[in-house]
């Protein structure tokens, strides 16, 4: 026998559980009917009286804080008036709080001139930035040829060092060859020692050179000093 399944709805404290599915033999509604258990729901009475005008009691302990506050009698007040029973003159602003808006309202709302003023100002200033950059792209732009000039002595000075060093350690590398004998590895002791003792040589003879240079120019100064004056001869 065919059978078929049934959604089974059963009302519980005011909430519908759903998709819930029971095998029926026959394939007929009375017998779901018949075989479907139904809880009956009342629904309790509202306590509000939604078709006239509610106004909570302040006085109850039942009636929500939010419901005491200035701010729910403004929003009755806005939605039925008088009948609401609010005096308008309670929802008029305190001094204190007059001044809060004031400031709120000067602070986000701004008036026309205030506007003007500002954006005036801030024209003003960007015109301000402006200029400063097309002064400092053309001093930058005066200076370029001297600024190309030194960048390429730079390069010049930078290759003749490369030069320099390559063809110093060339020639120490070839006299480190004519010492020991054999090509010898740069990064080695030996070499390493075979510098400092070759750098240690021409510092020496720099200041030799330095000193018999100043020797000889001592004795220039002193030679101009003793040189004799010439007598004018007696008649």
């Amino acid at each position: 026998m065919a059978t078929s399944l049934f959604p089974r709805c059963v009302l519980f404290s005011g909430s519908i559980v759903r998709q819930h599915f029971v095998q029926c033999p026959r394939n007929s509604w009375s017998c779901f009917w018949r075989c479907v258990p139904i809880a009956f729901y009342r629904y309790k009475p509202l306590r509000v009286n939604i078709t006239g005008v509610y106004i909570p009691d302040k006085d109850s302990e039942h009636t929500p804080e939010w419901q005491k506050e200035k701010k729910y009698d403004a929003k009755l007040f806005g939605r039925y008036g008088s009948a609401s029973g609010v005096d308008p003159a309670t929802l008029w602003p305190h001094p204190e709080q007059l001044r809060e808006f004031e400031e709120e309202e000067r602070e986000w709302y701004p008036s026309l001139q205030e506007m003007q003023h500002n954006i005036a100002v801030k024209e003003e200033e960007e015109r301000k930035k402006l200029l400063e950059r097309e002064k400092l792209i053309a001093e930058n732009m005066a200076k370029m040829p001297q600024m190309v000039e030194d960048w390429r002595r730079q390069k010049r000075e930078q290759k003749q060092k490369l030069r320099e060093e390559k063809a110093r350690r060339d020639q120490l590398l070839a006299m480190a060859r004519e010492r020991f004998g054999y090509n010898i590895d740069p990064r080695s002791p030996k070499f390493q020692d075979m510098v400092k003792e070759i750098e240690k040589e021409e510092r020496k003879k720099r200041k030799l050179l330095k000193r018999l240079q100043k020797e000889e120019s001592a004795a220039a100064a002193v030679g101009n000093i003793t040189t004799p004056q010439s007598v004018p001869s007696s008649t």
